[in-house]
């Protein structure tokens, strides 16, 4: 099993480790200990700005640096990364196509005990609507590294979510793992149903796999870490030989994972589709297992679903 990090930590060494890059420009809200933008900011002090708590100016300076050859990310919490500065975000970035980058970290219920006020359950399917931005969702720390590597590669807008705990690592065990943005990964066959998952949930639907197939039951697990340009190939593919589908997320079931996978099946194959997330409802303080069992974001209930899809096969 690969190595147990929070996919901020990963954030913050992988940062480091493509630093080197003169056009990398680094700018954070105040938050360096938290985003993990610190490790960037000790190496390449010259190319690292302490904005202040003022994160809509801080986006319009990385647009600007941008304008100029920058490749410019920006760092704060997601609730404020995707909220406090959408549309700054959408119209002095995404509608000129700026090469910036937007980290949201903390992201979900897993802040934990900051509560409602800062767990954003909002942010995938807020970024997801805005024209021309790449929204990327990676589930361990192998996997944020390749997606930093993308990230940077990559011209234009792009908002990478990364999360407060640790993570299983799940990716590195898999010798045929790639990494490429806009396609989604298959961790396990399966012919009965399939499970499409991003974030920690990739994780928990591995778990669930392991659960069904102690009752017989093959689950087909997808590590969808690129939630736009979702892999519309590898969701149809699924669907035609699986003939039922659940999502998993830490995120709303409204607009998130599930509904880019929804709007998928909806357009190509009818099959039944279920969703894992938080309901139509705001978090809670509380410890990060515990809000992810509050929240029925766990095996067991990616399992129950799963049942539910597979009994509403036609």
């Amino acid at each position: 099993m690969g190595e147990n990090i929070s996919t901020r930590v990963a954030y913050g060494r992988a940062l480091e480790e493509f630093g080197s890059d003169e056009k990398i420009y680094v700018f954070d809200a105040d938050l360096k200990s938290c985003t993990m933008t610190e490790y960037f900011a000790a190496k390449y002090p010259d190319r690292f700005y302490n904005i202040g708590i003022a994160e809509a100016n801080m986006v319009n300076v990385a647009a600007g640096f941008a304008t100029c050859g920058a490749t410019a990310l920006v760092h704060t919490f997601a609730m404020f990364a995707a909220g406090r500065v959408y549309d700054q975000v959408r119209n002095d970035v995404a509608y000129p196509g700026l090469n910036v980058k937007v980290i949201g970290s903390h992201a979900g219920l897993t802040v934990g005990e900051d509560g409602a006020t800062h767990q954003c359950v909002e942010d995938i399917s807020l970024m997801r609507t805005i024209p021309g931005m790449t929204v990327v969702v990676p589930c361990d720390g192998n996997e944020t590294r390749e997606a930093v590597r993308a990230i940077l590669d990559k011209s234009g807008p792009c908002y990478l979510r990364t999360g407060r705990c640790e993570v299983e690592g799940v990716t590195e065990e898999f010798g045929d793992y790639h990494f490429e943005l806009g396609k989604g990964v298959q961790m396990t066959d399966g012919t009965d149903v399939t499970i499409i998952a991003c974030g920690l949930m990739v994780q928990e639907a591995l778990k669930a796999e392991k659960l069904l197939a102690r009752e017989g039951i093959h689950a087909r697990v997808i590590d969808m870490h690129t939630i736009k340009p979702v892999d519309k190939d590898i969701i149809i593919k699924a669907a035609r030989e699986t003939g039922a589908i659940v999502t998993a997320e830490e995120h709303s079931i409204i607009g998130g994972l599930g509904g880019a996978v929804a709007e998928v099946i909806a357009g190509s194959e009818l099959v039944p589709v279920e969703f894992v997330g938080v309901e139509d409802t705001f978090g809670h303080s509380g410890g990060p297992r515990e809000l992810l069992e509050k929240f029925g974001l766990t095996p067991e209930h990616i399992v129950e679903c799963a049942k539910k899809a597979i009994a509403r096969k036609k």
